[in-house]
Order: structure tokens, then sequence, then C-alpha cells
């Protein structure tokens, strides 16, 4: 009898701690903006519409994680003609590959800061790619930011062009909600 109580006492601290290791973070509000050079100068961009599953404790890394998605119909570059174009066959191909995806394989700190090592998922072609980011908490809310860079071509997003750069730079910015 005693080992069924220590058993069940184990297994209720073990749920406890773990319910309080992690924090599970709501989106309320999302930015997703990026530039890219085209013809020598940047354009600038956005994705919105962002669905995540936050699960991070900034005591417990190695049990948190990051899972986001966002459609890619929802590009913005301020141009219409030029976001119908960027959601065709040759860049986004947003009717084949409707979702851009980001999930975390490791949450790291940093000095003042943390990294995020992600699995990034663009028409259907996966890379890894590393996201240094603040985590601010303000009580039930927090803010998440953080920036990186990637080669479009890595992604087949566009051909080889001499006018448009290869070079993506990505800022996300989120606040969330316990």
């Amino acid at each position: 009898m005693k080992i069924c109580q220590v058993l069940i006492f184990s297994t209720l601290l073990f749920c406890c701690f773990k319910a309080k290791a992690q924090t599970n973070w709501q989106v309320k509000d999302a930015q997703i903006n990026f530039k890219i050079k085209n013809f020598g100068s940047y354009v600038n961009g956005s994705l919105s519409g962002l669905e995540a599953i936050i699960e991070f404790s900034p005591e417990n890394l190695a049990q948190s994680t990051i899972e986001a998605s966002v459609k890619a119909e929802t590009i913005n570059t301020g141009n219409k003609s030029r976001d119908r174009h960027l959601r065709q066959d040759d860049y986004f191909d947003a009717v084949q590959f409707p979702f851009l995806r980001m999930k975390s394989t490791k949450i790291i700190r940093e000095k003042d800061q943390f990294v995020g090592y992600f699995e990034l998922t663009i028409r259907n072609k996966t890379q890894a790619v590393q996201m240094p980011f603040r985590f601010i908490p303000n009580g039930n809310e927090a803010s998440f930011s953080g920036s990186f860079s990637i080669n479009r071509r890595d992604f087949g997003v566009g051909g080889k062009s001499w006018v448009l750069g290869d070079e993506v730079i990505v800022n996300i910015e989120v606040r969330s909600q316990k």
C-alpha cells in the first residue's frame, strides 16, 4: 500500500511540476514584416493572420516549443499587382502551398535574449533557421520579438534575378496573453 501511495504522490507531483513549468501563450496580435532589395532599393511587405502554439517558459527552455503558421495569400507589399504576382506559381504558389510554417527544434538563452532554432517551411521546402528573440513578460501578457534572414532561393521563391535580391530580412513581433 505504501508503494502505491508513493507512486500516486510522485505522479501528482510530476503533473503539477509540468503544469507549472510551461506557460501557454495565446496570440493577441502579431506583425510579420519583411524586406528585400528590388532594383537596388528595399521593398517592404508583411504577412498577416499568424496562428501559433506557444509553450514558453524562460525557466524551462528544454520543454519550450513554438509552432506558427501564416497564409501565403496574406502577403502585402502595398502594390496589388505585385502581390498577385507573388501569390502565383513562380513565387509563393499560394494555391498549392497555402501556408508558411515555423516549428522550433530547440530554444536556448544567450545573455539577455533567447535563440530559437526553427524548421522553416515555404513551398514545401524546409530549412533550418536561427532567430534571436526577446521575451518581455508583463503580468498575464508578454511580447516576443525577433528577426532572421533567409535566402529566398533556398525555398524556391522566384528564380535567378539580376534585379531582385536573394536575402530576405524577416521581423516578427507577437503580443500574447496567458
